[in-house]
């Protein structure tokens, strides 16, 4: 079990730096919110995976960490709450640029029809 969930943890994280590392801003959110489950997954494992103990030191000989639980759900709110605030942010980026490339320069491409080819003289 632990190293399927350590294969998870891997593969959401290493899927987040390749979507990172694209050019596009949609690309780049999914990036950071793969990197962010990634890990969340990871600080939710460093609490020990136990089924059935309690979460109070002290009402029995094991008990489960409580401080990664809250940890991961403070971790939820703030990747969710980053998530919204960069769509906003890619959102108005193509508005006002026309263009969703993260350094903001255009891509040249080619005249597509024969009236564009007569306009720019190409």
């Amino acid at each position: 079990m632990e190293l399927l969930f350590a294969l998870v943890i891997g593969a959401l994280t290493a899927s987040g730096v390749y979507l990172l590392l694209r050019a596009r801003t949609f690309p780049v959110i999914m990036g950071i919110t793969l990197l962010s489950y990634g890990v969340n997954l990871f600080l939710f494992a460093t609490g020990r995976l136990a089924t059935g103990q309690q979460p109070v030191i002290g009402t029995s000989a094991s008990y489960a960490d409580p401080l990664p639980q809250a940890l991961v759900l403070t971790a939820i709110v703030i990747g969710f709450a980053m998530t919204a605030f960069l769509v906003v942010l890619s959102l108005r980026n193509l508005a006002d640029n026309e263009n969703d490339h993260v350094d903001g320069q255009r891509e040249e491409t080619p005249p597509s029809s024969k009236q564009e080819r007569e306009v720019t003289g190409k």
